[in-house]
């Protein structure tokens, strides 16, 4: 009824803006359409005003409404605004909090490893406390550098699976990878395995017509995240899936940064190499990470898989510390609260490695007073960024993050993806979100929180080699940049909301 009404109102402001403006129409009737237009963008303001959102957001939005005819309200609208009165992915949110309440009830308490400080058990205990999943262990956890030994990993997988395989990406290309991957998801179909895709509709917008027949026709069930045809009338189509899963007999887990495509094998031209990290999960935390999957299912096509037990067993594998899977999104929007709380704990060290660091101010100042503290804190970002705005916007931070004494590393050797941040060498956290207001509040993500086990080891060392092809941004250089650049800056600096 909601969004009825708001397309009613956007077609009587089209009708009263053509009338006023293109008509000739005598005064008094002018008079009246002025007048229906300006209620409506008043009734607008006035309940934007009631949701007490932080004062600079609540301006941006006032000045758009009144300020761009018709397209501010436009934008307003169908950028999400319900989402803020619990109106939008109602039902999911429902559905999650459900079945991860089920889950925990069948689940054994974990052991705290007894040489965890207290920063680090009050870190474990807020994500016991404010996430829906719970942490894990009897969980291997294997770190994969880069989209060679990912995909090579994945292949393998693929190919002793025995009874379902689940995927879900942000993109899928139906490029050579694509296919090769296609190719051994359609053997394995004729083996008599499950085989079920999600795809994000706009991640994925290359993915043809013909080519998602070729893959329905091979036996392949897939359907979209959030349709872009149906998203003008849903108003979601802001919101986006990027999640990156493979669960494979409930047994083996993948999650983490890399999507489905040559570029991430490093075989783009423009882009070139391509540095990422993933994350191969064995034992009770693919229960988690599938429970994610199901739950993604059961939204875009309504099957209620979750309600076969036999894809939500629980299958231990012997392994060290503790492993959480987080999923997050519009529903929940507390990613960044997640990387807060974890960058807070820490008290020798944080190392964060992104591809677009647009943070809150929250984030901002947590950095800063760690590294005033005399916290390390090393920020490892790419050179150049794939778009203007994520460039400079990102850039925008840099003089406020040297001033606070932050140690500024740009990766030259080609298009840093990986989202990764240590803490104190113990506790790290891998997965698909970025720091960005987009990863944390419009994008559904998915993410490991990693306390004690031998795979931060190794999350360290990859971090240390990927340093050594970088370049550390200087106070001095950075500040002799141009007028030209600052004003860059300064203009992609405002579109930070929606990158």
């Amino acid at each position: 009824m909601r969004i009825r009404i708001e397309i009613f109102f956007v077609m009587i402001m089209i009708f009263c803006c053509w009338m006023v403006l293109f008509t000739r129409f005598p005064f008094w009737w002018k008079a009246i359409g002025f007048s229906l237009y300006a209620g409506i963008i008043l009734y607008s303001v006035a309940e934007l005003w009631l949701q007490n959102r932080s004062v600079p957001r609540t301006l941006l939005w006032t000045c758009l409404l009144i300020l761009v005819p018709v397209g501010g309200y436009i934008f307003y609208i169908y950028s999400g605004q319900l989402l803020f009165k619990g109106e939008l992915f109602k039902s999911k949110r429902t559905s999650d909090r459900e079945l991860f309440e089920a889950l925990g009830k069948k689940r054994r308490p974990v052991e705290v490893p007894p040489e965890l400080n207290d920063q680090q058990r009050g870190f474990i205990g807020y994500l016991e406390r404010v996430t829906l999943t719970d942490q894990n262990q009897n969980t291997r956890t294997q770190i994969l550098k880069n989209g060679e030994e990912t995909f090579q990993e994945v292949k393998q997988r693929l190919k002793e699976a025995k009874e379902f395989i689940h995927l879900e990406y942000y993109i899928f290309r139906y490029d050579r990878l694509g296919q090769e991957l296609m190719d051994i998801l359609s053997d394995k179909v004729k083996e008599g395995v499950e085989v079920r895709l999600i795809y994000d509709a706009f991640g994925s917008y290359s993915l043809s017509d013909q080519d998602r027949r070729k893959m329905a026709d091979s036996g392949i069930q897939l359907h979209p995240f959030l349709p872009l045809k149906f998203g003008w009338f849903t108003q979601k189509f802001n919101f986006r899936n990027h999640r990156k899963i493979i669960v494979i007999d409930g047994k083996i887990g993948f999650v983490g940064g890399l999507n489905v495509g040559v570029e991430y094998l490093g075989e783009d031209n423009k882009i070139g190499f391509w540095c990422d990290t993933h994350v191969l999960l064995e034992g009770e935390a693919v229960q988690t990470l599938h429970a994610v999957f199901l739950l993604d299912w059961k939204y875009v096509c309504g099957e209620k898989l979750f309600e076969d037990p036999r894809y939500l067993k629980a299958l231990p594998a012997e392994g060290d510390g503790l492993v959480h899977v987080v999923a997050t999104g519009p529903e929940t929007r507390d990613m960044g609260d997640h990387f807060y709380a974890m960058i807070t704990c820490a008290t020798e060290s944080i190392w964060i490695a992104t591809p677009y660091f647009i943070p809150n101010q929250t984030i901002m100042t947590a950095l800063r007073v760690a590294a005033k503290k005399g916290i390390q804190v090393r920020l490892m970002l790419p050179e150049s960024n794939d778009g203007f705005l994520t460039q400079y916007a990102t850039q925008s931070y840099f003089s406020e993050l040297l001033r606070a004494g932050i140690e500024l590393y740009t990766y030259q050797k080609g298009f840093l993806h990986k989202k990764v941040i240590i803490v104190d060498g113990d506790i790290a956290s891998i997965g698909t979100a970025n720091i960005d207001l987009r990863s944390f509040h419009l994008n559904f993500e998915v993410h490991l929180f990693l306390t004690g086990t031998d795979s931060i080891d190794d999350l360290v060392s990859h971090f240390e080699e990927d340093l050594k092809e970088c370049s550390r941004v200087r106070p001095v250089a950075f500040y002799k940049r141009g007028l030209d650049v600052k004003w860059k800056e300064s203009f992609a600096r405002l579109f930070s909301g929606v990158l």
